[in-house]
């Protein structure tokens, strides 16, 4: 009876969705990101409400496996969103169960200005120091060469982020790290499917996160995931995802780990049930089956939206060839196979137009446009009204915000000229040719007014 009421019911969906949401999408205005969802995810979403399971159950289980899977991965971890895995992964690291390894307050993390704030956000909620180093242009990361010169004592872990899908050099990280004994967190959140020599990104450093929300290559609407190939790390992430709790049995089933009532952990008496013993002080940052629902959907279809992605990335690269004397195009390295979140521009100094003028242009005549995200962070309100924030700029000293100035700033001349000269536009699969040939059109349309003419 259950099964055939279901049937029913999904037939029903199946309908509302030909008749509501399967047509083609005519964009009047070119949006940088989006999602794309099918029949299939309507009813895995369906399917898991009718379950009236809620909270991480079948379809979590079901999207962690395939996860690990697709990755090439031991372990993998959902959590509610991209940011709350940098935040359970940078947690992680200060764990007391890593020993000497563990991260403490005042210890330097090296990362980037030009980015995401949630890379940044859990250095400082941990009470570390972060340590910006300068990018390159072009490929929008962080300049691999200048990373030892910013090395102290103190440096204990490298976090950074796979800028909008396209690699840095992991083999220099990763031999730095292994040099000065540092930790190294891969924010993979907007390079899903990337990959750097033949390994997914993500899957090289210590611990490596995702991102599914709307925008991202897969989405659960909100949700992210925490990888790793270390039984220890994964433990702890687990741990500090699901309130600190010792504990590594799932919402819902009891004695999974066969010592609930045959241990004595801190100062409680012998036997305290170990699913209220708690070793960290954490979170509860997981997803609902609800949402696992969807990412098993949209897992299946991965490999086809970033063929898409990368063949509209393609076609805006052959496009804007003949406009290199007045823009940058997005430089791949040897051994790098982007899975491009968006497509990078920037505009050459000394034109007589600027990226601002460009992008309230594009933006008028239809085509999205972002900025790469918070441009320089050390010029955004979250350090320029907070004079209590250290941090460090390359080899210099401890510095407080509370200093910040011109001088300082130009110490990162690079990540300023992506504040003031960088933007991208869409590649998501929603995107064809047509939207593509617009994108690459309005620019043109744009600099040959500004200019007369193009080589």
């Amino acid at each position: 009876m259950e099964q055939e009421l279901r049937r029913k019911v999904k037939e029903a969906a199946r309908e509302y969705y030909k008749e509501i949401f399967e047509r083609k999408r005519d964009f009047d205005y070119i949006p940088p990101s989006g999602k794309l969802l099918g029949e299939e995810e309507l009813l895995n979403m369906i399917d898991a409400s009718l379950d009236m399971w809620l909270t991480a159950g079948r379809f979590n289980k079901e999207f962690e496996t395939k996860f690990a899977k697709y990755l090439g991965v031991k372990y993998a971890l959902s959590t509610n969103s991209g940011s709350s895995a940098n935040l359970l992964a940078l947690s992680a690291l200060t764990s007391p169960k890593l020993g000497a390894k563990r991260l403490k307050k005042g210890d330097e993390v090296i990362s980037v200005a030009s980015g995401f704030p949630t890379t940044i956000n859990p250095i400082l909620q941990q009470g570390l120091i972060p340590v910006f180093v300068d990018c390159e242009v072009g490929t929008y990361n962080i300049d691999a060469d200048k990373i030892e010169e910013a090395i102290s004592p103190k440096t204990r872990a490298i976090f950074l982020a796979h800028t909008l899908g396209n690699s840095y050099d992991l083999d220099k990280i990763m031999s730095l790290a292994e040099k000065y004994n540092l930790w190294v967190i891969e924010d993979s959140c907007d390079a899903l499917g990337g990959e750097y020599k033949g390994k997914k990104i993500g899957t090289i450093g210590h611990i490596g996160t995702f991102s599914f929300y709307p925008a991202h290559h897969l989405t659960m609407g909100e949700g992210g995931a925490v990888v790793t190939n270390d039984p220890l790390l994964y433990k702890i992430i687990m741990s500090f995802r699901d309130w600190g709790r010792d504990c590594c049995c799932p919402p819902g089933r009891d004695g999974v780990c066969g010592k609930r009532f045959s241990q004595q952990l801190g100062n409680l008496p012998y036997g305290y049930d170990h699913k209220y013993t708690y070793s960290h002080i954490g979170f509860n940052l997981k997803i609902t089956d609800w949402q696992a629902a969807l990412g098993c959907s949209q897992i299946e279809k991965l490999d086809r939206f970033l063929e898409i992605r990368r063949r509209n990335a393609e076609l805006l690269t052959e496009k804007l060839q003949d406009l290199k004397d007045y823009l940058i195009l997005p430089i791949i390295k040897e051994g790098v196979k982007p899975s491009w979140f968006g497509y990078l521009i920037s505009v050459k100094e000394g034109l007589n137009f600027n990226k601002q003028e460009m992008v309230e242009y594009l933006e008028t005549h239809g085509v999205g446009t972002r900025q790469l995200f918070a441009g320089n962070i050390l010029r955004q309100p979250m350090f320029t009204n907070d004079e209590q924030i250290q941090f460090r700029i390359g080899n210099s000293k401890l510095l407080n915000s509370k200093g910040l100035n011109e001088e300082l700033y130009a110490k990162l001349p690079n990540t300023e000229f992506i504040m003031n000269n960088t933007f991208w536009v869409g590649t998501f699969p929603a995107l064809g040719e047509k939207e593509i040939s617009k994108i690459s059109d309005t620019i043109h349309s744009f600099i040959k007014k500004k200019c007369g003419a193009y080589n």
